[in-house]
């Protein structure tokens, strides 16, 4: 499958549970209103339970709620949003190797605007705590059966649609309980033939659309359409360098676009970026500033 038509299928599933609910799911949502509520028991004594919130304001983005508890029946976790999932494919994995499973619930933090499913990854050893959340992704393991967690990182959207918006991938492991950036680790990968993002570098920035791309006045929606799939192309190249710490290539990819926008284009870049790299926003700013 590949990783483009993956994260399609994951954009499906996280919109999805506010449009319809599944009857095969232990899930809550706002809308359509959900009025029964699900207990299911773990191991090691603990349970969950998982349904509308009893002194949810209405429509304010607390109305499902989901907690874990202890043998004792103490609440040892709690979730509350717009909707709530348990993630049964999931929960039951072992996401940062101390060799015990972990708990995952998925929760619309959005209010219902349907673009912010986080998953919450919760382990109950030695105590229960929350590990992590995070928004969609792509977990498998690597071949010593570590937990990779492979995600889209969006880029500026100043410069194309929504759909041709700009996209690199970043990989994390999960070392002492917290994320970890490994995505160095896959770069020879990411850059090479067979990658989906490469394949699709290689075939869009031919010489001639780069002239293309530098003879445009401002690419993108806000200007010259025509360009816009090799403006995003190139822009996904630059991000994916930056995400493999390859940041002397990344300004070189920079510098190739129109050299009439390229100053905007450049600040709106290390916008983008500040979360996910702000040591190369950082030095994005102070070449601009020069």
């Amino acid at each position: 499958m590949s990783r483009l038509f993956h994260f399609a299928l994951l954009f499906v599933a996280f919109v999805s549970p506010a449009c319809a609910q599944d009857d095969d799911k232990i899930a809550c949502y706002t809308y359509p209103k959900t009025t029964e509520s699900y207990k299911k028991k773990l191991w090691d004594g603990y349970e969950i339970s998982l349904g509308p919130a009893r002194n949810a304001a209405g429509g304010g983005g607390d109305d499902c709620t989901a907690a874990i508890y202890n043998a004792v029946g103490k609440v040892v976790f709690r979730t509350t949003g717009f909707g709530v999932i348990f993630d049964e494919d999931h929960t039951g994995d072992d996401f940062d190797g101390d060799g015990k499973p972990e708990v995952v619930f998925m929760t619309d933090e959005s209010g219902g605007a349907h673009c912010c499913w986080v998953y919450n990854i919760v382990s109950l050893a030695p105590k229960p705590h929350k590990l992590f959340d995070l928004g969609p992704g792509d977990f498998v393991k690597d071949k010593d059966g570590r937990m990779l967690i492979w995600q889209r990182i969006g880029g500026t959207t100043e410069y194309t649609s929504e759909a041709d918006r700009p996209y690199a991938e970043q990989v994390f492991r999960v070392r002492g309980g917290k994320l970890v950036d490994a995505t160095p680790e896959f770069c020879g990968k990411l850059f090479s033939a067979g990658s989906e993002d490469y394949d699709v570098w290689t075939r869009v920035l031919t010489a001639e659309n780069i002239k293309k791309l530098q003879s445009a006045k401002k690419p993108g929606v806000a200007g010259e359409i025509d360009v816009e799939e090799i403006a995003s192309a190139l822009l996904s190249r630059a991000e994916q360098r930056v995400l493999c710490h390859q940041f002397d290539e990344a300004v070189a990819d920079l510098n190739l676009w129109s050299e009439a926008s390229r100053d905007e284009m450049k600040d709106n870049f290390a916008e983008s970026m500040k979360d996910v790299s702000p040591e190369f926003a950082k030095r994005l700013e102070l070449e601009q500033a020069k």
